[in-house]
């Protein structure tokens, strides 16, 4: 039987190897100069052991690192949980210590009225076309009720309109049915601020004679007994007397961004006990 021709030269080193590890095997136990047939059997024997030992070192060196990439793989999975758990622990101390920071701001502005002030946290927002509220989880169990103002540090947010036990609805300052007695601050014309939706508010009534300038403050003026005098309500963006009329239209951007809100304060009409 003929061995094919790419298998020739393997047949040939493997019966070398046989005959070199027979002959070697019945000389081990004698010492004596080397023969030249034994010298030609190490001659061919040496190259296929060499091969076979780089071979079997190879095999042996990818194993190594075979078992080394498996575990690494393991050792990267765990940093990478690890590293989720850190990262989800420092966003929890960064959100508390903005949480912290806007209850600060909160106190400090609870603390510069006579009256006693609910803190109350944001719970729900209506942002239909036709409506601008908020819903509070502070209610009537907190001595909230309605027509009270509600404020944030930037300024008037709004006025309860709907009271439970432990919630409240509020009116936003941007909603068409919102009427607040306003004032510019500069010139001190008076004038009725409406809600105007998603365009801000409209500063009424003030008369075509009056100088308003855009960037003018505008605050709250106090007739109304609802809030207090000089609450922050917004800025002019805008004044035009082209329409005609009386009164000149005036265009008030909100001190506060509503869909920012996430803590506002309930004003009530009782006032701290003296100390």
């Amino acid at each position: 039987m003929l061995i094919p021709r790419k298998y020739r030269s393997i047949a040939v080193a493997a019966v070398l190897l046989i005959i070199s590890l027979t002959v070697l095997s019945f000389s081990a136990i004698r010492l004596s100069e080397t023969g030249f047939l034994r010298k030609m059997v190490l001659e061919a024997a040496a190259p296929v052991e060499d091969t076979i030992n780089i071979s079997l070192q190879n095999l042996h060196d990818v194993w190594k690192r075979y078992l080394f990439l498996v575990g690494l793989d393991d050792e990267n999975r765990r940093l990478r949980k690890r590293n989720a758990g850190l990262t989800e622990q420092l966003n929890r101390y960064r959100e508390g210590s903005l949480e912290a920071m806007r209850l600060r701001k909160l106190l400090e502005l609870r603390e510069s009225f006579p009256q006693r002030a609910v803190a109350a946290r944001v719970i729900d927002r209506n942002r239909s076309s036709l409506f601008k509220t908020l819903l509070i989880n502070k209610g009537t169990a907190d001595g909230l009720r309605v027509g009270l103002a509600v404020l944030s540090d930037q300024g008037v947010v709004g006025r309860i309109i709907e009271t439970s036990w432990h919630a409240s609805r509020v009116l936003l300052l941007i909603d068409g049915n919102s009427n607040i007695d306003g004032l510019i601050q500069r010139s001190r014309a008076q004038g009725i601020l409406q809600g105007a939706g998603s365009a801000g508010c409209s500063l009424k009534y003030i008369s075509r004679a009056e100088e308003v300038l855009a960037g003018d403050v505008v605050i709250s003026s106090g007739l109304s007994g609802v809030l207090p005098k000089g609450l922050l309500l917004g800025v002019v963006t805008g004044a035009s007397r082209k329409e005609g009329g009386l009164f000149q239209k005036i265009d008030v951007a909100p001190a506060v961004d509503f869909e920012k809100l996430e803590e506002v304060l309930a004003l009530t009409t009782d006032m701290k006990p003296k100390p």
